[in-house]
């Protein structure tokens, strides 16, 4: 049933525990087993796909709810985090990394003497920090309780998740997660400032950067055109 908080809350919950829930070793072992990996990755592709239509809609029929009004000043925080969450997630989907579907395969194709190119030097989780920074933002400027439920379930989802595949590779990759452990950071920069890897421009790219940039530019035009408000802070 749509048009209610609950049906929001449960849409959030379905689609954020699902992530966890199908990808947690427990559930995610037998399960190949019985589908094989490509027939599991179809059926959490479907369930994941569904869910999140299932919550686009349940938040678009959610009843106005106010809770709190963000003062002015936080009008300004997507506009300073959005263009970096851009770049991220721009760097994140075209950059081979072991902590992106399949990162297990991905991880033995890089090789040991170089387990993290380019924005993997940075952090080795860039698509969710990304994910993360974009939740937060939206947070500090939504103040009805049907966008507090579902930026705070991107939020959950998108930290949460780093843990959860950090624990899955190193249950699957075993000595092989070491590498990759030792030249990377789940904090952003932490590597890099413990002298434990060197920046990587070449494997950046100047391209990545201008890229992201120019999907936040795309996406703050259309914006008032997809949401129905503007996302430049108002005067």
């Amino acid at each position: 049933m749509l048009g209610t908080l609950d049906a929001l809350f449960a849409a959030t919950v379905f689609f954020v525990g699902g992530h966890f829930l199908l990808s947690s070793q427990t559930l995610r072992d037998p399960a190949v087993k019985f589908l094989g990996a490509q027939g599991f990755t179809t059926v959490y592709s479907l369930a994941m796909t569904g869910a999140l239509l299932w919550l686009v809609v349940a938040y678009g029929a959610a009843p106005p709810v106010p809770v709190w009004y963000p003062p002015i000043e936080l009008y300004w925080i997507p506009t300073v985090l959005n263009p970096v969450a851009a770049v991220l997630v721009v760097s994140g989907v075209t950059t081979r990394s072991p902590t992106m579907v399949g990162g297990d395969k991905r991880a033995a194709e890089l090789g040991p003497e170089d387990p993290a190119p380019g924005i993997l030097r940075i952090t080795r989780h860039p698509f969710l920090w990304g994910a993360a920074l974009w939740s937060l933002s939206h947070l500090c400027v939504n103040g009805d309780a049907a966008s507090i439920v579902v930026f705070a379930g991107m939020l959950i989802l998108s930290l949460g998740g780093m843990v959860h595949i950090d624990m899955k590779r190193q249950h699957q990759m075993g000595a092989g997660w070491g590498p990759i452990q030792l030249t990377t950071s789940l904090i952003p920069f932490a590597a890099l400032i413990a002298g434990r890897t060197k920046m990587d421009w070449k494997g950046l790219g100047l391209w990545r950067p201008v890229a992201g940039l120019a999907v936040y530019a795309a996406v703050m035009h259309l914006h008032p055109w997809l949401i129905g408000v503007s996302a430049l802070p108002p005067h």
